[in-house]
């Protein structure tokens, strides 16, 4: 089935007379937070392994494209053909070694040939006065995704540890900042916050010196924490012995599941 179709019914969805009033009195504003709910359903479903939940998901994620497309072609910014097209051309551009006589080894020189394109893009920006080295790592990106993707392009440049023991170093810093801070009498909450939001920029620059994604990390933590809080809550059930008891009772219980996972 052809993507027109999706683009057709995009439209009739927009009509002015006939179409959907939820639909019609969307803006781009106000769709970005369900392209963003649709981005995390792909990767939850990829996580969980359903493909066929994935095919659908996909779909959604498309349909939030087919959207932005029709509402910026009713202002006369561009349309879904202008979308494509700058992809195409996009990929093009950057895949020399598919699409013209450039040479890679392997992945990881393809993925240093792909960073140098897009640099050469960027300064090719700010030769006409548009952007800066940080520019483009999108604001809406989760907070972890994005310190990390700010770390990569100023390491880029050189700005940088040059390995991990500095990091680690810089961890430990932040980490007795906060604690000073915390021992301050009267600490206000914006000195404690911002000292906190150092330290979490710095487990994120750790995480990457180690070769990890920092979000997939906190996100497979959380998955873990709740798998142990739900195996804690089972016990606890079994036991007769309520949720909210002494905390050295869910203590043991926790302990309990952080066993059991072993025999799993």
């Amino acid at each position: 089935m052809s993507i027109q179709r999706l683009v057709t019914i995009m439209a009739q969805l927009r009509d002015p007379r006939d179409g959907c009033p939820w639909d019609r009195e969307q803006t781009l504003e106000t769709i970005v937070p369900h392209t963003i709910e649709e981005a995390y359903e792909v990767a939850d479903s990829i996580t969980r392994g359903d493909m066929r939940e994935l095919c659908g998901e996909l779909g959604d994620l498309l349909f939030q494209v087919v959207f932005y497309a029709r509402i910026a072609s009713e202002q006369g910014q561009f349309d879904f053909d202008d979308v494509v097209r700058g992809i195409c051309e996009k990929m093009v551009r950057r895949h020399p070694h598919v699409f013209a006589d450039a040479r890679v080894a392997d992945a990881e020189e393809q993925s240093v040939a792909w960073e140098q394109l897009k640099a050469e893009e960027r300064r090719k920006g700010a030769a006409e006065g548009r952007v800066g080295h940080l520019a483009g790592v999108a604001r809406a990106l989760p907070a972890l995704l994005r310190a990390s993707k700010l770390q990569k392009r100023a390491a880029k440049v050189g700005f940088d540890w040059p390995d991990r023991a500095g990091v680690l170093a810089k961890v430990r810093e932040e980490l007795a900042e906060l604690e000073a801070e915390l021992n301050r009498a009267g600490a206000a909450q914006t000195r404690v916050a911002d000292e906190m939001g150092d330290l979490l920029f710095s487990c994120v620059n750790l995480s990457r010196h180690l070769g990890f994604d920092a979000e997939s990390l906190l996100r497979a933590a959380n998955d873990k924490f709740e798998a142990r809080f739900n195996a804690m809550e089972a016990i606890l059930q079994e036991q007769g012995t309520p949720l909210a008891a002494a905390l050295s009772v869910m203590d043991a219980a926790w302990d309990e599941a952080k066993r059991n996972e072993g025999e799993t």
